[in-house]
Parts: structure tokens; sequence; C-alpha cells
């Protein structure tokens, strides 16, 4: 019998298509409600319908209180790894059982209540990764407030504009955040933010951390460890407050925005069922194991899946402050996973990418146990097919790309191992989850035949847990995700489908470069690159030219240790696209570079180094990583065009 036999997914996924309100109505009884849901599904509600309509729930309650009831105490919840707090040392642990994580909470959101904030009102997180950023998650959960995470360390402008549209009543932030050989300090970032916002707070409340204090404006500004200490030994504790399932639970706004951000609002009712049926079905992981997603709160991946889809399902999560490679060496993640006994690992390609730089031969992988391990799951950007295969043949485990955005918050397309899993098709996230019923269509929203390359959408309504629209941008939601194709959700990403139902997702829809009248993809082009025996890993863009009107343009970073002439390599991967795409590509140009322009999250800047190569104007993303790359590729572009 064949792996794809044995899965129940076919079935599964044709019952949520035929019988949405019942399939997700029997997985709604995995949660705790504290009324049911007058109607599972009321299209009558919201831009397109609106799921669980009339529930009254708390997602706190699902996160922490009914695990201790149920004999969760003791377990750990939650364990806090950071390399970057003892450089050179052994990595500082802390955890929390589920009980610890409770009374935390509790306290916490008993202080939030102190300062005025309830149910309805906005909190925004400027927090690194710290135990005590999931605290004040859940504390906000807890009450009914809307929290509005925003990465670390983020610019002060971008902060602002983020403050003005959330409005929050509190912010909780740190004195600093922790980089590699250095120390990001977070209040110089905030003060300058309440300068340019309009819209500021009452109160900010600071975490102190020891690398790196920070003065306190009188008045203003409140100590965290004062305020929970003091309000532990008055024993002070806030019950859950009931909200409605279709009550805002946060707003995420999506990165690199400007101007007036897109915050992404998801609600209490439909991201607990979702999330709760992703944990085992996708991921295959039981309550009690440990699991880890090597993310940041401030992305939707770690909303999803290091804080409430682990704590939801009854797992121990794990929140890492850390990089793949640097703290110390590119075996820091095996380390993790040997120590903690971690079961399934979610993270991006480009950390694997990174490691297979340094460590090509997974020297690092064979120092640690990992036979608790798995299963590696790869989201984020695109998994090229060599970066997969490489993880294969080192780990012996399955790699499991899969591909959502933040707008859906979790997974539109993977391979659900809990419900067995499907054969892997390298370059292809597998298949539509159900709830999803994706197609690709042509500029007048008609589905293309299988192969064919068009636009990527979902067909509405979208299962529980998508956004249910923009923070207080109704229209402009409608623009920008449901107009231009009628009755569906427009993803920006494109792609085609195979014969099995094999989604391919190709690069977003401004990638797909236009040769002469032929439609390419980066993402191929990529693959072909990357598919070099010395190559760690590249981006390919699309630049103005004045006959062909766009041409590619490859840019590489070589593996450690590669010695060879790097002019040499360029003339064989230059070789390498003309085999197997033809001379239609048009592939003539390829530059090798240090290091790619990456968000935080490990996206490349695609769009911005286009722009740079065009000779454009262009402004620094305020989601970059390391700004001094963009010089770096400024000063390489120039020396070849």
């Amino acid at each position: 019998m064949s792996i794809q036999e044995k899965s129940r997914y076919r079935e599964v996924y044709a019952r949520a298509l035929s019988d949405p309100d019942g399939f997700w109505a029997d997985a709604a009884r995995d949660i705790d409600w504290i009324e049911p849901a007058k109607k599972t599904f009321d299209p009558a509600m919201g831009l397109y319908g609106r799921w669980f309509a009339g529930a009254v729930v708390n997602t706190c309650y699902n996160a922490l209180d009914r695990h201790v009831a149920a004999g969760r105490a003791d377990q750990v919840a939650l364990i806090h790894d950071s390399p970057l707090a003892n450089p050179g040392g052994p990595s500082v642990i802390t955890t929390f059982t589920y009980a610890e994580l409770l009374k935390e909470v509790q306290t916490l959101a008993a202080v939030m209540q102190d300062f005025g904030v309830a149910k309805g009102d906005r909190v925004v997180l400027y927090m690194p990764m710290v135990p005590e950023a999931v605290v004040a998650m859940l504390a906000c959960a807890r009450i009914g407030a809307v929290h509005s995470v925003v990465f670390g360390g983020f610019a002060a402008k971008e902060l602002a504009t983020r403050i003005d549209d959330a409005k929050p009543k509190l912010i909780f932030s740190a004195s600093c955040g922790l980089e590699p050989g250095r120390i990001v300090q977070y209040k110089p970032l905030l003060d300058e933010a309440l300068k340019l916002a309009t819209a500021g707070p009452g109160a900010c409340i600071i975490l102190q951390r020891p690398q790196q204090r920070c003065d306190l404006i009188a008045g203003r500004d409140h100590d965290w460890t004062t305020l929970r200490d003091a309000a532990m030994a008055a024993k002070k504790s806030a019950p859950c407050v009931p909200v409605l399932a279709t009550d805002p639970l946060y707003i995420l706004y999506t990165s690199g925005t400007t101007g007036v951000p897109k915050g992404v609002v998801r609600d209490n009712g439909g991201h607990l069922v979702a999330l709760k049926w992703s944990m085992f079905n996708l991921y295959g992981v039981k309550p009690g194991e440990v699991w880890w997603c090597g993310s940041d709160i401030g992305w939707v991946v770690g909303h999803s899946y290091i804080v409430y889809g682990p704590l939801i399902h009854g797992t121990t999560t794990i929140m890492y402050e850390g990089k793949p490679i640097g703290t110390p060496d590119a075996g820091a993640f095996w380390r993790v996973i040997a120590q903690h006994k971690v079961v399934a690992f979610f993270t991006a390609p480009t950390a694997f990418r990174a490691i297979k730089k340094e460590d090509p031969d997974g020297a690092f992988i064979r120092k640690y146990d990992l036979s608790e391990f798995r299963t590696l799951f790869l989201a984020g950007e695109r998994a090229d097919p060599p970066t997969v295969e490489w993880a294969e043949k080192q780990l012996k485990v399955p790699v499991i790309d899969h591909w959502w955005q933040t707008e859906t918050g979790w997974g539109i397309v993977g391979n659900p191992v809990g419900l067995g899993q499907l054969p892997v098709k390298h370059g292809s996230p597998t298949v539509a989850m159900p709830g999803y019923q994706v197609d690709i269509v042509d500029e007048a929203a008609k589905p293309l035949p299988a192969g064919t390359m068009g636009s990527i959408v979902i067909k509405l309504p979208l299962p529980p847990g998508c956004l249910p629209t923009l923070w207080q941008q109704d229209e402009r939601c409608k623009e920008a995700y449901f107009n231009e194709f009628p009755g569906y959700y427009k993803t920006s990403d494109a792609g085609y489908k195979d014969e099995d139902g094999y989604i391919f997702v190709m690069g977003r829809t401004d990638d797909i470069i236009n040769v002469a009248g032929h439609r390419l993809s980066t993402g191929g082009m990529e693959e072909i690159l990357a598919s070099h025996p010395d190559v760690a890993e590249c981006a390919v863009l699309g630049i103005s030219d004045t006959i062909k009107g766009e041409v590619p343009c490859g840019l590489l970073v070589l593996k450690a240790g590669v010695t060879r002439d790097g002019a040499e390599i360029e003339k064989e991967v230059v070789a390498l696209v003309r085999e197997k795409l033809g001379p239609v590509a048009a592939f003539k140009l390829a530059i090798t570079v240090n290091r790619l322009p990456k968000t935080r999250s490990g996206k490349i800047l695609r769009g911005t180094i286009k722009k740079i190569a065009d000779g454009e104007a262009w402004t620094m993303p305020a989601t970059i990583e390391d700004p001094k790359v963009l010089d770096e590729i400024q000063s390489a572009l120039k020396s070849r065009m």
C-alpha cells in the first residue's frame, strides 16, 4: 500500500469542501466554549461571512486554565532557551509549567486592569524574544484586550505608524534586545516613536534586562518586575473575560508596509479551532510532546506556533533567542532539538541555507542525539529543492514544505502528517488544506488547466482562522484581497497546480518576469542556480531592459570553504539555466555576493534589489535585518552593470 493510500487526506478534504459547517463544528468540539455558536458559519456577517457566530469563549482559558484543570499543571508549557543571554557559555534556559505560566498571566492581567485596560482596548507589545512577551500576549487574551505585537527593534517611524493605527491604551516593552555581538536598545526607539505618534498610550510597562538597563520617564514608564512582584505579593489575579468568537484577539501589521499600515485582524473563535486542528492533523504533534517553532513572536508564525497553537493543544513549546549559526555555531539547532527532545521543528528555509553554507557536510548534525526528532517543517518563503534534499539527506526524517500567509494565520497548502503523509514532490508544498479551495486563475478569474502558471487564489469563504478584515479598514481589505478576482481571496502569489492537485508556489506575482513576452518564474530559475554544488543560496530578479522589457539577474552566495574563482561559477550557472530553460530565459548575468539582504523573518528583499538595479529611488525597508548588506549589493551591481 502506498503512502498516499494510507493517508486520510482525500476523504477529510472532500468532507471539508462538501460540508464545511459540519466539518468545522466537529473540529470546534476540541475547544472549551462558554456558549456554543448559534451558527457555525453566518454568511450574512462581515465581508464574506463569519465563523462561530454568537459563540462566547476565552482564548487564554483554552491555552492555560483548562490544561491545569485537566491534569497538565506540572507539565512544562514553555521553555525559553537563550544562547544570546550568555555568549560563549551554556545557553540560559528557563522553564514554566502550565500552572506557573497561568499564575504569571493571571497576575499580569490584573496589573493591566489596574491601568484601566478592558475588553476591546488595544495593547502594543514591542518586545524581544523573552517569556514575558508570551505572558503579555496571553494576559491580553485573558481580559479581552486586543494585542498588537511589533517586531522588537523595529524603526521608530514604523512603530509610530502602528501606534497611531492601533491607538493602544498600554505599551509593553523592554530595555533591549539581543543580537549576535551587539545589544539593541529598545527604549530610545520607543521614546522616539512616541514623540512621532499622535495616539500615545497613558502608560508603558518596561522590562529591564540585565544586559542593558534604561531610564524610565516618570509618570509614563513603569518597571515591569516591580509591578509584577507587588501584584504577586498582593495575590492579585484576573479571571478570564468572556468574549465573542468573532471579537478580535489581535492585530498584526504586515511586514514592509509604509504610510497607513495594513493591520490583519485575527478573531478568537476561528483562530482557536483552526490552530487546534492543525497541531495534530498538519504537524502530527500530540499533547504532551515537545514542539519547536524557530520564528519570532513579531511574525504570524510566532503568534500561531510559538504561542497559541502549541499551548491550545497542550504541548510543550520552545521560545529560542538565538540564531541558526553563530550562537555559537552551525550546530545550534541540533543542540536545542537534542537537549529538549523536540519531536517536530518548524523554521524558514533561509535558516537551513545558512547552516548548509557553514556546514555543507552536516558534521554538526552527527554530534547530537536526534533520535526523538520526527519531522522538519519549512515555511516563510519558497523551499528550493536543493535545500530540501540536503536536509532530507542529513537528517533522515521527512522534510515538509508548507505555504501560508500573515492573512491566513495557518497553512493554506501543506502535507498533513497527522492524516498520513502524502508523497513529497520537491518544489511543492503539497496540497490544499481542508477548508481551502485553492485555484490557479488567469486575469479574468477563469481557472487554468494543470501545469499552467497563473495567479493563486482561494475561493470564498475562507476557513476559520483567516482574516475577517483589516483593522478599521473594510474597504481597503476588499480592495487589497477580494475585488480583483470576484468570489476569491487574492494571495498575490503565482504558481501552478499539477495533475495530482499538488500546488507549486513560484513567487509573488510581481516576481514573475516578462522577458520578450514570455512569463518566467524567478523561483524556477533560483531552483536551477541553487542546484549548483558551490551555491549556498541565491536570488533572481527581473531588471529593466530596453529591448526585452525585463531580463533576469542572479545573485549568488557561495558555500563556506569554496575556493574556486567566482567568475567561473557564474559562467557555469549561466550555462545551467540555458541548458534547463533554454535561450528564452535570456539569463546572462550572475553576480557573486557575500550575502543577500533579508528581512528578520528570512525573506529576501527582491523588490529593493530590483529598484537598486534599475536605478530607481528606494528607501531602507523597515524589516531589514542588516542595512549594510544593501550597500554591498549596490556596489556589486554597480560594478557589473
